[in-house]
């Protein structure tokens, strides 16, 4: 899981959003960001795309996480569902992965605020040679 945590530290994108990694194990891969200024949407909540980015994130971790070394995965495709604002923060993605193959990955995430679901995710990961 060290590659994960070192491909992680080279995610500028994920440096901007001050968000973490907070979980690593086999298929399931956590990132926590807060809600800062600058990733506020006009009404002050949660950018939908701070909630996309860190639960792509997640899942696409949670993809690396079981395949060779040899291997990177992209996403190919993700689908979001935004299910109430991101009010308060820390938001909390947690990327999962539904089924592995040779060529595609499906992934879902789930991104909470607190105990509040604000988005279901669902997308399909990619594995390509490193």
């Amino acid at each position: 899981m060290q590659r994960i945590i070192e491909s992680f530290e080279r995610q500028t994108m994920m440096q901007t959003l001050g968000a973490e990694l907070t979980c690593v194990r086999a298929g399931h891969v956590e990132i926590t960001a807060p809600i800062l200024p600058g990733s506020q949407q006009q009404h002050g909540y949660a950018h939908a795309a701070l909630i996309f980015a860190i639960g792509d994130s997640a899942a696409g971790y949670a993809a690396l996480s079981v395949m060779p070394d040899e291997f990177e995965v992209l996403t190919a495709e993700m689908k979001i569902n935004l299910l109430a604002p991101g009010r308060d923060g820390p938001l909390r993605a947690v990327g999962t992965v539904e089924k592995s193959g040779r060529r595609l990955v499906v992934v879902r995430a789930d991104v909470f605020d607190g105990e509040v679901k604000v988005a279901l995710m669902q997308g399909t990961m990619v594995p390509v040679t490193a």
